[in-house]
C-alpha cells in the first residue's frame, strides 16, 4: 500500500498493544522545534540553552523562573503554551488519551492547530491499513477546514487553505503571486475532484491536500465519510456502530442527535425543538446520517434500539469546521450513563 500523510508524524510514535499511540521523545521534539519557539541567531543565551536541553531530554522540567529569564517575552509565552501541552501529553501517556482528556477534563487551553495535529495523527493510526483514497480524503474533514462550492445541484468540498492559496496565486506558488501583483491575467485553476475512476491520484498528493470531494447524497463521498466516523468511534469507545447517510430525518420518536460541527448542532437543536428554521439554514445541512449500535447493550439503557442522528453543516461563509470531539463526549454510551 502506498504511504500517505507523512506529515502526520506517524513515524515519531509507537503503537501500544491496545492500538493507541505512545507519546515518545521524538513526538515531543517535533512540538519543541516549532518555529514559534525554535531559537534564531538573535535569540538570547538562555533561550539557546533551554532549547538544547530540551532537545537532549524532551521530558526535562522547566521552571517558571527560567522562562522569565528569556529576553523575548513572546517566545517565553510561546514556551509556556508548548510546555503545558507537552506536560499534558506526558501525563496521559498516549496521544488518544491526551486528546480525549482535553474534552473530558478541560485541563488546559490548547491552540486549535495542536488539536488538528493530534486528530491528523490519530486518524493516520486508525486508517493505517486503509486502501481506499476516497475514505482518506473524507477523513481530511476531521482535521482540515473545508470550503463548500454549490453549483447547479453539485456539492463540492475542498481544502480551505489550498483554495485560498490558489485564489491568491493561481496555483503557481511564488510566481503566481508576482504575476497577480503585476496585473498579469491568471489562468483559472480547478482542483481535481476525487472519484472512484481517478482515486489513484490521491496517493502521490495526500500531503498536498489538493483534491476535492463530491459530497452529494448520491455520490460516494458521504458513505466514505460514514466509514471514517465508524472507525473513529470504534477506536475510542471500542463499540461497533453502523452509520449510513440519509436524505432526511423522519423519526416520530427522535431522542438523540449529535452535530458534527457548531452549525449542525444549532440546526439540529432547532429541528428537534420544532423551532422555525429558515430555508437558508436548512440548505446549510450538507449531510445527515443515521447511527445504530450493533450491540444494543452498548447504548444507554433508556435509548436502546433508537437511532442517533448525526449532522454535518457548513457555516454562513461556506466553511466546514468539523468537531470530531463531539463523538467522544456526546455519544449515549451505556458505560457513561
Amino acid at each position: 500500500m502506498p504511504p500517505f500523510w507523512k506529515s502526520a508524524g506517524y513515524h515519531l510514535v509507537e503503537r501500544e498493544k491496545n492500538g493507541w499511540l505512545l507519546v515518545t521523545p521524538d513526538l515531543l521534539r517535533a512540538y519543541l522545534t516549532r518555529p514559534e519557539i525554535h531559537p534564531v541567531e538573535e535569540s538570547c543565551a538562555v533561550e539557546h540553552r533551554l532549547f538544547e536541553r530540551l532537545m537532549d531530554d524532551p521530558f526535562a522540567a522547566v521552571g517558571e523562573g527560567e522562562l522569565q529569564e528569556i529576553q523575548d517575552r513572546d517566545t517565553a509565552d510561546n514556551y509556556s503554551v508548548v510546555l503545558a501541552f507537552r506536560d499534558h501529553l506526558v501525563k496521559n501517556k498516549t496521544v488518544e488519551g491526551a486528546y480525549s482528556a482535553l474534552f473530558r477534563e478541560g485541563t488546559i487551553s490548547v491552540p486549535p492547530v495542536f488539536l488538528d495535529q493530534l486528530v491528523h495523527l490519530i486518524l493516520r493510526n486508525i486508517l493505517r491499513n486503509c486502501q481506499e483514497p476516497l475514505r482518506l480524503r473524507a477523513a481530511e474533514l476531521f482535521f482540515r477546514e473545508q470550503v463548500v462550492t454549490l453549483n447547479e445541484g453539485t456539492v463540492t468540498i475542498a481544502d480551505a487553505e489550498i483554495v485560498e492559496m490558489m485564489s491568491e496565486t493561481g496555483g503557481l506558488g511564488g510566481l503566481g503571486a508576482l504575476l497577480m501583483e503585476s496585473g498579469t491575467p491568471m489562468r483559472e485553476v480547478a482542483l481535481d475532484v476525487l472519484s472512484e475512476e481517478n482515486a489513484e491520484i490521491y496517493w502521490d498528493r495526500s500531503d498536498r491536500f489538493d483534491t476535492a470531494l463530491d459530497f452529494r447524497f448520491t455520490q460516494p463521498g458521504p458513505d466514505a465519510f460514514a466509514r471514517v466516523l465508524e472507525a473513529w468511534i470504534r477506536h475510542f469507545h471500542q463499540v461497533q456502530v453502523r452509520i449510513q447517510p440519509v436524505r432526511g430525518i423522519r423519526d416520530e420518536h427522535w431522542s438523540w442527535h449529535i452535530g458534527l460541527d457548531a452549525d449542525a448542532t444549532a440546526i439540529l437543536n432547532a429541528l428537534f425543538n420544532e423551532e422555525p428554521l429558515s430555508e437558508a439554514d436548512n440548505m446549510r445541512i450538507l449531510g445527515l446520517f443515521r447511527l445504530d449500535f450493533e450491540n444494543r447493550t452498548d447504548m444507554r439503557a433508556d435509548l436502546r434500539g433508537k437511532p442517533v442522528w448525526l449532522g454535518l453543516a457548513m457555516s454562513q461563509d461556506y466553511k466546514i469546521r468539523m468537531k470530531p470531539q463531539n463523538l467522544l463526549v456526546n455519544l449515549p454510551l451505556a458505560s457513561e450513563s
